[in-house]
């Protein structure tokens, strides 16, 4: 009788969160994984560019493996360009896991916020859907912002909102009377834009600038109109508070149970 030839075992795909830039906030999960012997990939806008999630492991004091792979993830809305993109980063991918080692790929932030993390499993997973995938959390740039910037996200009961601020004044117009704070993600292409609007609306005082926060060059500004015409950092973001939205009515506690046949009978 012929033993069966054992399947090789591929590696784990894991997504590595690093937090927004400051490596003291890489979770005790993430530095673990760093130093696991899994093989990093990290994401680069074009070939043997700088990478920004490398430079917070550098500043923690590790040293990048020789091995490191760097996947070309480029910044462009073209869709052809980007599904070839794509293909290439997930089959890299497939190769290295097939050799059987675990895969960190690196990402700034949050693995689950925003990230081309997501983008790359399902990708690798449409060519191998038996590919386990972890995902470490970590922590998101707009949590690290509200604490450099000493501002409450939310409290008791208010609301909060995240939001690209691609998608417009229109849109951001309408969200500032739904929610208590909003949190305007890559800020840079519409800032004069949003301020035109946060002073039509009378809340530039409850608003608060933070670019790349947790990097050396973090900065915070809280006089946003002295930003106006200024080229700030791609990453970068608007914590926006609108103390005077208008709240609906509250329903708390849970539903008032049905009356029993003795009560009703009473």
């Amino acid at each position: 009788m012929n033993n069966p030839i054992p399947t090789p075992r591929c590696g784990r795909l894991i997504g590595l969160s690093l937090g927004p830039g400051d490596p003291e906030l890489i979770t005790r999960r993430g530095w673990a994984a760093l130093q696991s012997g899994a093989r990093w990939t990290y994401p680069v806008k074009k070939a043997e560019e700088r990478s920004y999630a490398l430079e917070i492991v550098r500043r923690g004091g590790l040293d990048v493996p020789d091995d490191a792979v760097e996947l070309v993830f480029p910044m462009t809305r073209d869709a052809a360009a980007l599904a070839k993109a794509w293909a290439r980063a997930a089959a890299r991918t497939m190769q290295l896991l097939a050799e059987g080692r675990d895969v960190a790929f690196l990402v700034e932030g949050d693995a689950s916020t925003y990230s081309t993390f997501r983008h790359l499993a399902r990708a690798v997973r449409e060519l191998a859907p038996e590919i386990e995938v972890e995902t470490i959390p970590g922590v998101s740039s707009f949590a690290a912002a509200a604490a450099s910037a000493d501002v409450v996200l939310a409290e008791e009961d208010e609301t909060v909102a995240v939001i690209p601020a691609a998608y417009g004044v229109a849109v951001i117009d309408h969200l500032l009377d739904e929610f208590d704070t909003l949190v305007l993600m890559k800020v840079k292409p519409l800032l004069d834009e949003v301020l035109d609007l946060l002073t039509a609306r009378g809340l530039l005082a409850t608003s608060c600038f933070v670019e790349k926060v947790g990097a050396p060059e973090e900065r915070v500004v809280s006089d946003v109109a002295s930003l106006r015409g200024e080229k700030v950092n791609y990453l970068s973001l608007l914590l926006v508070q609108n103390p005077k939205r208008a709240r609906g009515e509250l329903r708390r506690g849970c539903r008032k149970r049905a009356a029993t046949a003795e009560e009703a009978a009473a």
